[in-house]
């Protein structure tokens, strides 16, 4: 059982620097002792990071199959630590299937299992509690539920804090840090942003630098802050790339892709949209694949002359998919979009509908960054 537990506690020392291979290789061999053994437990455990890594590969079906032997497995040895870790990757991996709905409730029965003392259990590098709560919070996010996300990430940060965590510490501001980015509300995305990435080089953490990067990359860009944004964010994709480092790929390269945007890069910037789009897609990336779409509308709307009907499919496309998803900040965004392009084609009834509909669902959501610019374009 030593040589078991030796090898688990060795791949969370690789993790934190991306050592994929060194991890399977401590993982394999985990899983061949424990076998010999019959011990459910470890097995589990052995599963569930198994999982992990196919998440990082941004392999999900393989880590979905693993997460749900690994729930077996605690289920059969009644350790509920281990079915709360299997229900927080069963989330995870389905927030980034764009699967918030589902994601939302694997959350949800994660931070339920892990109430009173088991609140600061720790089976991996982090605390499975505040992790939970952190990506909660993103996922109420992408919904539209900002205040109720803020709630757990604000409860997760104070868990991972309590215990002086860094690594949950980091993973959960960065949650929070999303959740402002889609909010608008780069007050609280910025500075949060930059302590957050102060703390990942002081804590030599370079597996967490491509999200933690990428959060503030893509807050910069949306303040105008392009010659900040590009290199953060440039970087963030050539570390993720040389890392293998994938679930967070298509996520760098579509902000990558907005920051060319707003530089005027525009070439640039199609040819990144349309890798995040296939990206997206051949990884099953729903969520991935509607922002990706609303960006390609975004481009051709910038392009001289106007791409109209680019931008006016793929802004429909986007919108689609968005309401199928729930992802109602990103509906708003498309509405806006579309009315912009009608009120710059001359199409004024369309306009209208479409941009009041977008001032409405920011009103309903507060997410007032970007009510004035909506409201111009309206009157």
């Amino acid at each position: 059982m030593q040589a078991i537990d030796l090898r688990l506690e060795l791949r969370n020392a690789l993790l934190a620097f991306g050592e994929l291979e060194g991890i399977l290789t401590c993982l394999r061999e985990a899983e061949t002792l424990a076998e010999a053994l019959g011990d459910h437990r470890r097995l589990g455990l052995v599963a569930a990071r198994m999982a992990h890594v196919s998440w990082l590969g941004a392999a999900y079906e393989r880590a979905l199959t693993l997460v749900q032997r690994a729930l077996t497995f605690a289920t059969s040895s009644g350790d509920t630590s281990l079915q709360a870790t299997a229900h927080w990757y069963m989330g995870v991996f389905s927030y980034h299937l764009g699967d918030y709905h589902r994601a939302i409730d694997c959350l949800g029965r994660a931070v339920t299992l892990l109430e009173g003392e088991l609140r600061h259990v720790r089976l991996a590098t982090g605390l499975t509690s505040a992790l939970s709560r952190g990506y909660l919070s993103q996922c109420l996010a992408e919904v539209g539920r900002f205040a109720e996300g803020l709630v757990w990430g604000e409860e997760g940060l104070q868990i991972a804090e309590a215990v002086a965590n860094t690594f949950s510490c980091i993973h959960v501001s960065s949650s929070v840090d999303v959740l402002y980015l889609r909010k608008g509300d780069l007050q609280q995305a910025i500075p949060l942003g930059e302590r957050v990435l102060a703390l990942q080089k002081v804590a030599h953490l370079p597996l967490l630098f491509p999200w933690v990067a990428v959060d503030l990359g893509a807050a910069y860009t949306l303040s105008g802050r392009v010659a900040e944004a590009l290199p953060l964010l440039e970087q963030a994709v050539e570390q993720a790339t040389a890392m293998r480092i994938l679930s967070n790929h298509t996520v760098a390269v579509t902000h990558l892709s907005e920051a060319y945007l707003h530089a005027g890069r525009l070439e640039e910037a199609r040819q990144l949209a349309g890798q995040a789009l296939e990206l997206s897609r051949e990884r099953k990336e729903r969520g991935n694949e509607a922002y990706a779409l609303h960006l390609l509308g975004a481009i051709a709307a910038h392009r001289i002359p106007l791409e109209c009907a680019s931008a006016e499919t793929h802004y429909h496309q986007a919108l689609a998919l968005a309401e199928a998803l729930g992802m109602r900040p990103l509906q708003a965004h498309c509405h806006r979009g579309l009315g912009t392009l009608y009120a710059a084609t001359g199409q004024r009834e369309p306009a209208r509908t479409a941009l009041s509909t977008a001032i409405e669902m920011y009103r309903s959501m507060e997410m007032t960054f970007w009510l004035p610019e909506t409201e111009a374009a309206l009157g």
